[in-house]
């Protein structure tokens, strides 16, 4: 274990790197007009990865994060749902080519918020306007609570592959500290039932550094988990930033961990699940040795988008709904978040376009790396250069930062190989900082890196 000094010192706001440049650095350059000329220019040969956002949960989970907005009738949805197909016919249009969907994910808020007679309405015009094939995989992101086989049975008439079901923590003291009830046995009659209408890929999201969570809770959490049998697990730490979501201001700040607490109930349950025959993929997930993740892990093939890790291969991903942002081989798109603006764009007939920024070639050099980084754990300077035209002097300023991680421990350095140790795994993300050309420590951006 590292020493609580540097803990200390590398327990600091830094980026998740799904994306770079970040979000915080989008600016409204890129609007309406030039979204449209960029999804204009992608070659109709090429497969596109869909993400749905749909921003609506019936209750509020205090540690959450997420662009969602608390209904209690469901005509908002109804409304946004509307919108929500209109945007897909004319990005479909603006494409002016019909492409294969090679990966669809719909994530919240909670997906499982519509009705069912609407998960198929959605994915009904998905499939109007993208083709799918038998190697596509679908997956939803699902909160257990409330979903009746009805539901269930809408995922699996849809076409869904894969359903990733947040659980955060069984102890019942810490369900209560964040707002979220939710018993073992319902959570397993959701996933049999998902077993049943042939969803059979289970994902099981959970998380460390909650209220009164110690490394007892988290550890009899896994293990219940494992009685659930899932593919993957994706393990987070909660990310505690009032200044950005004021709900989490009813979390109580005393019950929360601290770092050197955190470090511990992410490495027990890191060994646990690696004990118990999952793979370590990157800084947070975890997956059956013969699950695809694992597989694209040893074959450097694993990518990283807005959805955390992925097997998709596709170089472009194109986000639906507000707040979600698209990937594009020229740069990134987001939507607006606010729901009104989002709704306008669409009535006036306008794609609802809020800010963007388009890559340069600094950019695809250092996402490239920090990508890799990510993913691997190591990467070779030289290498990347190479692939971008570029010699590692264009990191030059980077060198300093890297010998400090690695006089840290967080890293070994050989020439111009880099390999991040096993105690500076969880640390990554200060790692890719390092070639971050943009980033500054900053309260209020980024959360805490442990």
């Amino acid at each position: 274990m590292l020493s609580p000094e540097i803990l200390a010192k590398y327990d600091q706001p830094v980026p998740r790197y799904t994306s770079y440049p970040t979000a915080p650095h989008f600016t409204e350059d890129v609007d309406a007009a030039t979204h449209a000329r960029w999804l204009a220019e992608i070659p109709s040969s090429e497969s596109l990865s869909l993400y749905i956002h749909i921003p609506f949960c019936d209750t509020m989970c205090w540690f959450c994060g997420c662009h969602t907005k608390i209904v209690n009738r469901y005509e908002p949805i109804t409304t946004y749902l509307d919108h929500m197909t209109v945007e897909v016919e004319r990005v479909a249009e603006t494409l002016g080519k019909r492409h294969r969907a090679s990966h669809v994910h719909w994530g919240g808020g909670t997906p499982t918020s519509l009705a069912p007679a609407d998960i198929l309405r959605l994915s009904g015009s998905l499939h109007a306007h993208f083709d799918f094939d038998e190697k596509s995989e679908f997956a939803v992101e699902i909160d257990p609570r409330g979903v009746g086989d009805d539901t269930i049975a809408a995922l699996g008439k849809a076409g869904v592959t894969r359903a990733s079901l947040g659980v955060q923590d069984f102890s019942p003291k810490v369900q209560q500290a964040v707002n979220r009830i939710q018993p073992f046995d319902e959570t397993k009659r959701v996933i049999d039932g998902l077993r049943g209408v042939g969803i059979a890929e289970i994902n099981v999201d959970l998380m460390y550094g909650l209220p009164h969570q110690g490394t007892d809770e988290v550890l009899a959490t896994a293990e219940k988990v494992l009685q659930l049998e899932p593919a993957r697990l994706a393990l987070f730490g909660y990310a505690h930033v009032p200044w950005m979501k004021v709900h989490q201001k009813m979390i109580d700040e005393d019950a929360l961990p601290g770092t050197e607490d955190r470090w511990k109930q992410a490495g027990a349950a890191r060994t646990f699940l690696e004990d118990h025959g999952f793979v370590t993929i990157g800084l947070d997930h975890f997956a059956r040795d013969d699950d695809p993740m694992a597989v694209a892990l040893k074959a450097g093939t694993l990518h990283r988008n807005f959805q955390g890790y992925t097997t998709d291969r596709a170089d472009t991903l194109v986000g639906f709904g507000a707040s979600s942002i698209s990937s594009l081989p020229q740069g990134y798109v987001q939507n607006f978040p606010q729901l009104n603006l989002y709704r306008r764009a669409l009535d006036e007939g306008r794609l609802p376009t809020a800010r963007g920024v388009e890559l340069s070639g600094d950019d695809r050099l250092r996402r490239a790396l920090i990508e890799r980084l990510m993913c691997d754990l190591e990467i070779d300077l030289g290498e990347i250069c190479g692939e971008h035209g570029m010699t590692p002097d264009v990191l030059a300023g980077a060198r300093p930062k890297l010998e400090k991680l690695a006089a840290d421990g967080l890293i070994e350095l050989d020439g111009d190989h880099l390999t991040v140790t096993p105690d500076g795994r969880l640390l990554v993300r200060c790692v890719g900082a390092a070639f971050d050309a943009y980033f500054e420590v900053a309260e209020g951006k980024h959360s805490k890196a442990v």
